[in-house]
């Protein structure tokens, strides 16, 4: 992969922010006390009458949240991905999806790219319980660029969406011509040997993947699969039956996150060998960004690896 621009996906969230504020009156953004951290303090300056932060109290977040959705408001709520789901899920299963309110939920700070901060703040849980709710969508965009469109299309989706966003300076690799809609998978580079099947961070890693991959006469097929759900059904069982063999790549617990999404997929309709590379149930923990990524088995040659093992069983 050439040498990419780097800068961090919650720059994408801050900047469509204020980007669908000019043009949307309807829409409306709340936070928890991390207004700077989260960059959503642009959009606080610009509209203040269309901004709310209502302290350390997320639960209350997602009430007054709620509450804007039904007088007809476009609500984004973000803070700490952690937080904002662990603490009033409760809020969300029964208040917003329960009754399929029209409420964003942007949870920064994903991943183990807190860094220094630790296993109290790395979020590597909420894709599953964000995607196990009724009427709940999930996006995970794979850098800048795609969080910016995420955030601006989720506005007009109608119903709850969770967008998983991330502190850290990552790879900018796609641009404003790459396709992009919820729900759709993007085939990034083709191939037939094997299928790596990604999401956020890990798109980048497993395209720098497949070109090691190449170089040992592996032709691999890399899908950015930012909408976990709803799933890109179509295009994962087409791979499977074209591959033969599948690895997922995720920042997140393997257990119900996106590799469970994808497996579910797979089992049911056309079973084939399939690897997952994700954080295998452990908690994370303070360190420099990229030093945990590597320590947590997140890097493009744990991708390459676990390539090889699946085409032994393919």
């Amino acid at each position: 992969m050439k040498v990419c621009e780097k800068k961090a996906t919650r720059f994408g969230f801050g900047e469509a922010l204020v980007e669908l504020g000019e043009k949307n009156p309807k829409v409306f953004v709340l936070g928890a006390d991390t207004i700077s951290s989260v960059l959503i303090n642009n959009f606080q300056e610009r509209f203040p009458e269309r901004f709310i932060n209502v302290g350390i109290a997320e639960n209350n977040l997602i009430g007054m949240s709620s509450g804007l959705a039904i007088a007809g408001f476009i609500p984004f709520v973000s803070t700490y991905g952690v937080f904002l789901t662990g603490r009033p899920w409760e809020q969300i299963r029964t208040t917003v999806c329960y009754s399929n309110l029209n409420v964003k939920i942007a949870g920064s700070h994903s991943g183990l790219m807190v860094g220094p901060d630790g296993a109290t703040h790395q979020a590597l849980e909420e894709i599953a319980i964000m995607r196990c709710l009724p009427r709940m969508k999930v996006v995970v965009p794979c850098d800048f660029i795609e969080t910016k469109k995420t955030v601006i299309a989720s506005a007009y989706v109608d119903g709850p969406i969770y967008i998983r966003y991330g502190r850290e300076d990552t790879p900018i690799f796609t641009n404003g011509e790459t396709p992009f809609e919820i729900g759709k998978a993007n085939i990034l580079r083709e191939g037939n040997d094997v299928a790596i099947m990604a999401c956020g961070t890990m798109v980048y890693e497993s395209l720098v993947a497949a070109e090691i991959l190449e170089q040992k006469g592996i032709e691999t097929k890399v899908i950015n699969i930012h909408t976990i759900k709803p799933i890109d059904e179509e295009v994962i069982i087409s791979t499977a039956k074209e591959c033969g063999a599948v690895v997922t790549a995720e920042e997140h617990q393997i257990y119900g996150g996106f590799g469970s999404a994808v497996s579910e997929v797979i089992v049911k309709n056309y079973p084939v060998p399939i690897e997952m590379i994700g954080i295998n149930d452990r908690f994370g923990e303070s360190g420099d960004a990229y030093d945990l990524i590597c320590e947590f088995g997140l890097k493009d040659t744990n991708i390459v690896n676990a390539v090889l093992k699946v085409l032994k069983r393919k």
